[in-house]
């Protein structure tokens, strides 16, 4: 992935050892270890690289490998993203393969495989990175988040005008940094990411202010104006949920985080991305709507995911914790809670979008 909000995303991929094409970092299952987390191991081996990596898979391909005995059998592979945070200088593999970061589009044309091809062209968002080019109103918002031109197109919003789309995209924007912190909290437990996500969350209920004095001062609306303010507040409740999390991380001083909190770590960066794409769509939701209705589907069946990984993550502390460290079960409890109620605010928001694409597609 690209560093930072604005910058473009981009996919590692590495050479195979035998015949040195380019493919994604893949192996087998191994025995024990959830599927999306064999393959950060595999991620890690391959390509040198470290990161979250969401449980819900992207999707699945499948490709003829050759066995050293002659045979050539069809693999089946499911893919997971991994939003790369650490590069390693040396890995176990370094010295069997070549890895490159690729633009989504060069990455699509250097792999073999065209369902590959296909998953890498599906992951790019459509016209989010064009639309956050667009100059626009809180020009406050973007020195306090030191985002750069990310914000430039605020200061052109118009209130008169309703320019809702552009609220929306730039309330996303802000959700997304915030999701981004929070994972690297999950992962390194530093503490300027907790003040990251506070910052970012003043900055979402800012416009989301903006967005409701708009309702009301705007003759023509682009939805019915139930949905318009539905929609915000359900992005403005995912950024919220995010703040207090980080803000009981802080209470309690948690250092250190059980892999079932990363995993719904990863699942939030994922659902904020498939988020952040479905923003822009809503300018043109006739022609849109199949793709939407494809992210929506993705974040519902992500929540469903987390659900499982929570009742998991819950279970386990009360056995490790309910003899010894009743507090720290309820702390980790209401950690578990707030990442919880993070993913549901994503479903509520893929709900709201799914009502818009009835009501106008």
């Amino acid at each position: 992935m690209g560093q930072g909000i604005d910058a473009p995303i981009n996919i590692l991929l590495v050479t195979s050892r035998q015949t040195k094409r380019w493919v994604i970092p893949k192996g087998n299952i191994m025995t024990g270890l959830p599927l999306h987390r064999a393959a950060a191991v595999e991620a890690e081996e391959e390509a040198g690289v470290l990161g979250l990596v969401c449980p819900t898979p992207l999707g699945s391909y499948r490709y003829r490998k050759r066995r050293g005995n002659g045979a050539s059998l069809m693999i089946d592979v499911d893919v997971f993203c991994l939003a790369v945070n650490t590069e390693l200088g040396a890995w176990k593999e370094q010295p069997e393969r070549e890895r490159r970061w690729f633009s989504l589009a060069d990455a699509a044309q250097a792999v073999d495989e065209p369902d590959l091809r296909d998953l890498i062209r599906s992951f790019g968002p459509t016209d989010f990175k064009a639309a956050t080019r667009r100059g626009g109103i809180l020009s406050a918002v973007a020195s306090t988040s030191r985002v750069g031109s990310m914000f430039a197109w605020f200061q052109r919003l118009l209130p008169k005008s309703g320019n809702f789309f552009d609220m929306f995209e730039a309330h996303v924007v802000t959700v997304v940094a915030a999701a981004d912190a929070l994972a690297r909290l999950l992962q390194d437990g530093n503490r300027d990411h907790i003040r990251e996500v506070i910052e970012r969350e003043s900055d979402a209920d800012e416009i989301n202010r903006e967005v409701l004095r708009t309702v009301r001062e705007t003759f023509l609306t682009p939805f019915d104006r139930g949905a318009i303010t539905s929609l915000i507040s359900s992005l403005d409740d995912a950024i919220d949920e995010m703040q207090a999390a980080v803000q009981a991380i802080d209470l309690y001083e948690l250092r250190g985080f059980e892999q079932e909190m990363k995993d719904i770590g990863a699942i939030i960066v994922d659902a904020a991305r498939l988020t952040a794409e479905a923003m822009p769509l809503l300018r043109d939701v006739a022609a849109n709507g199949v793709r939407l209705h494809e992210l929506t589907e993705r974040l519902v069946r992500m929540e469903s995911q987390s659900d499982d990984i929570y009742r998991i993550g819950v279970k386990r502390a009360f056995a490790e914790l309910k003899a010894d460290d009743v507090q720290g079960f309820i702390v980790a409890r209401e950690v578990y809670d707030h990442l919880e109620r993070i993913v549901d605010a994503f479903k509520a928001v893929a709900n709201e979008i799914d009502g818009i694409v009835i009501d106008h597609s």
